[in-house]
């Protein structure tokens, strides 16, 4: 099996790019089965949270070189990164938070998985690079989703020199929210997805949703989208039984309604 799914307790799913021999990479197939699987447990009502990781050294070294170079024909090409991108859309698109649980490195296109997710955490010691101008191929596609998770100049350093960068350094840019001793990563992981998971499925819906669509508008034009988007939210009866138990000083029992 190339992809692992499990399903834990409180609506974690658990998604292992299991193929080691590869690193993970992010070949037609592994991007149609991921396509497949996030659609499945963004449709999945008990899906609360979703955590992708990759089995054996590493996140995922980004695209197989070996299957490249054997496409040859250019509407081969376009088919290979327009369907890497359709999956970074999928996951800024989908109704669930991602977490990606990085270790090892994730370069190129792994980086860009990285990037496209929620939140990313990592260990101390994974690396992260966009390597493709070290092979003659400058890494357009997995610039989109890096470029506006950290700013220009360390983008385009990134890109320029092909050079990976430390976790730490990738934490202080904004690349990933934090790092830690392996030991630890997959506990920290947990707890953050655990606490997303205790909240309200229709409220992070509606949040994620409005997050990524304001970020590209104007000022005014943001203001005025997500002000209906909380009212869209506040009619809601989780918004209404929140306020309640809030108010009146008691756990609030969601119905994602």
């Amino acid at each position: 099996m190339n992809l692992k799914v499990k399903n834990l307790p409180g609506g974690i799913s658990v998604i292992t790019i299991n193929e080691p021999k590869t690193y993970n990479s992010l070949s037609f197939k592994n991007l149609t089965d991921l396509i497949r699987v996030f659609k499945e447990l963004n449709n999945d009502k008990k899906t609360k949270v979703i955590i992708i990781e990759g089995a054996g050294k590493g996140f995922s070294a980004g695209h197989n070189l070996k299957e490249v170079r054997n496409l040859r024909i250019k509407n081969k090409y376009q088919k290979l990164f327009n369907l890497c991108s359709k999956l970074m859309l999928q996951i800024v698109e989908g109704k669930k938070p991602v977490i990606a649980k990085v270790h090892g490195a994730a370069y190129a296109a792994g980086c860009q998985l990285v990037a496209s997710c929620d939140l990313a955490y990592s260990t101390n010691d994974t690396l992260f690079a966009t390597p493709g101008v070290n092979i003659g191929l400058f890494c357009s596609t997995p610039m989109v989703a890096v470029s506006r998770k950290i700013n220009r100049k360390p983008m385009m350093k990134m890109l320029l020199t092909g050079e990976p960068i430390k976790a730490n350094y990738a934490k202080e840019i904004g690349l990933i929210n934090d790092c830690f001793a392996k030991s630890k990563l997959n506990y920290e992981v947990m707890k953050i997805a655990k606490k997303i998971a205790s909240k309200s499925n229709l409220t992070i819906k509606i949040g994620k949703q409005a997050f990524y669509k304001q970020l590209e508008m104007p000022l005014r034009q943001a203001y005025a989208y997500t002000s209906k988007m909380m009212t869209l939210n506040m009619m809601a009866m989780d918004a209404k039984e929140g306020i309640s138990a809030f108010l009146e000083k008691r756990k609030p029992k969601w119905k994602n309604k």
